[in-house]
């Protein structure tokens, strides 16, 4: 019961967006952007001024990295043997290799391990999102109706605000700048919406998602590498790095996380078979009710 405790909290700020999409009709986009643009840089900022550099941001980028390119593997094989398309196997891989390791996976992080596991998971949340807006875009660009340049990659990339807050951050921090207490304080508030916001983002997104024609041999599929084989590769990538158990558990839990809500807005923009990849989406994170406890049990947690 613990453990379901740690998952229905934020299940429950879930369904508030849900039945608010649902009641009322929000602008999606425009709340997205208020925590993309404003609340998000501000709790990455915060992260990286406050904790001190060390060997443990390189393993996490790291982790990141090895996770990344072995869940890309493995969707590879999975096309090439069920006979996916060109459009079918890059929304696989949009599914399949990018966590919701935002608005899902810090928010359960903070639950179930407290503030220092919250801050490893912004770490990684911040460069997961980095690999999301480049290899994402990538994928979601080469199987859709429109093609995105490299000069559009790398420009959507330079301007993502997170980024900008995370490099701030550590040089304010390098160059050892002490901000007054009271704008710290300001920049707390901010940083401290940005969680609950973008989950009841991700309720509102969850609100819309349509289920038109799916291919749901590759649902399913994207499903089992997404909820069962990311949690065991993430699994063998700690054992081999010399890292606090603390941190082992965080990277475990961020990989478990159902597909990242954000490869639907690329699949629409690009026209990548964006009813399979929004479908994949909606039932991993209804199946994370269960699959995250289980990896929680595992961890000990």
């Amino acid at each position: 019961m613990s453990l379901l405790m740690v998952v229905l909290p934020a299940f429950m700020i879930f369904f508030a967006g849900f039945i608010g999409q649902k009641l009322i009709g929000f602008d999606i986009r425009s709340v997205s952007k208020v925590a993309l643009y404003i609340m998000s840089p501000f709790l990455a900022f915060r992260t990286f001024y406050v904790n001190e550099l060390t060997m443990e941001y390189f393993y996490i980028i790291l982790f990141c990295l090895a996770l990344c390119f072995a869940l890309m593997f493995v969707v590879w094989i999975t096309a090439h043997f069920t006979k996916a398309s060109k459009q079918q196997m890059s929304a696989m891989m949009l599914g399949g290799a990018f966590m919701n390791s935002g608005n899902y996976g810090a928010p359960i992080v903070l639950f179930a391990l407290g503030k220092v596991g919250f801050d490893y998971a912004v770490i990684m949340m911040v460069f997961q999102s980095f690999l999301m807006n480049t290899i994402g875009l990538f994928f979601a660009s080469l199987g859709g109706e429109e093609e995105a340049s490299a000069k559009e990659s790398f420009s959507r990339v330079i301007r993502m605000p997170v980024i900008h807050g995370a490099i701030a951050g550590i040089l304010l921090q390098l160059l050892s700048i002490q901000i007054p207490k009271p704008f710290m304080e300001a920049v707390s508030l901010i940083a401290d919406a940005s969680i609950p916001t973008v989950m009841l983002v991700l309720g509102m997104q969850l609100a819309v998602i349509a289920n038109k024609r799916v291919a749901y041999r590759y649902v399913s599929w994207v499903t089992l590498i997404r909820m069962i084989a990311s949690p065991v590769i993430a699994i063998l990538i700690v054992s081999l790095m010399p890292i606090s158990t603390l941190l082992k558990d965080v990277l475990i839990i961020q990989a478990a996380m159902p597909a990242a809500a954000n490869t639907t807005m690329f699949a629409i923009q690009y026209g990548t078979e964006p009813d399979l990849v929004s479908f994949t989406t909606l039932i991993t994170t209804l199946l994370s009710i269960v699959t995250i406890p289980i990896v929680l049990f595992y961890l000990g947690v």
